[in-house]
């Protein structure tokens, strides 16, 4: 009888941790998807992985070649070919729009809303960005956010944008979404486009730099605390 006893508590030990070892990694796993993304101000991202990406070069301080160098739109705090050369590598792939390619030289992929293009494995869609109540991002002019995916994560770069109705179809565990105004989404239409888009984490970005300030990121995460994981990076 005895050894049944300790059979059947030993069974049950086990498909305890079978149990809780999954929801333990989840846990961990929410927490550290950030840990890869390191913020170096206003729309420029290093994110690390299978390859080195870098965001929308701007003020660039520590110059390190990325592999894949990612171009929104072609104003100058976002397409600025001095921080790109600062960045870039002789095997360096830079994705953006065909204005932004003529400032440029290079390995460059041109891309437009709706394109999908691979580099090094790493499979990245253009998607629209673009202002409605605001004329400085018109839809016309064919600009893009970015959604790749690295290290399993996909990830949503949101570029110079308003609420828009695209976002209804994207798709992101990492969101990262402007929240200063003025030329972007206000704090208060990032958190409607956080729950529309449902990531597992946003990210606030578009402020410190030429508009907005951390204000506006602790905002945008107090509006949306219970709802959506937030984190605020800090700038590298």
């Amino acid at each position: 009888m005895a050894r049944v006893l300790t059979g059947v508590i030993f069974s049950a030990l086990i498909l305890a941790i079978s149990w809780q070892t999954p929801v333990t990694a989840g846990v961990k796993g929410r927490q550290n998807m950030t840990e890869n993304i390191h913020w170096l101000g206003h729309d420029t991202f290093k994110i690390t992985g299978e390859k080195t990406i870098i965001t929308d070069p701007f003020k660039i301080r520590n110059k390190e070649a990325a592999d894949i160098i990612l171009i929104t739109h072609d104003h100058f705090d976002h397409c600025s070919p001095d921080d790109v050369t600062k960045v870039q590598g002789p095997d360096t792939v830079i994705i953006t729009t065909g204005d932004c390619a003529k400032k440029l030289s290079g390995h460059i992929r041109t891309v437009k809303p709706g394109d999908s293009v691979t580099v090094g494995g790493i499979i990245v869609e253009a998607v629209p960005a673009y202002n409605i109540n605001k004329k400085f991002h018109p839809r016309d002019n064919g600009w893009v956010g970015f959604v790749f995916t690295v290290n399993g994560k996909r990830i949503y770069l949101a570029g110079d944008t308003d609420l828009i109705p695209e976002m209804e179809k994207i798709t992101a565990d990492i969101a990262l979404l402007p929240v200063s105004g003025t030329y972007v989404m206000t704090a208060d239409e990032a958190v409607q486009a956080a729950l529309t888009i449902k990531p597992g984490v946003a990210v606030p970005m578009h402020y410190g730099s030429i508009v907005g300030n951390l204000s506006d990121a602790k905002k945008f995460a107090e509006k949306l605390k219970g709802k959506i994981k937030v984190v605020i990076l800090q700038e590298e």
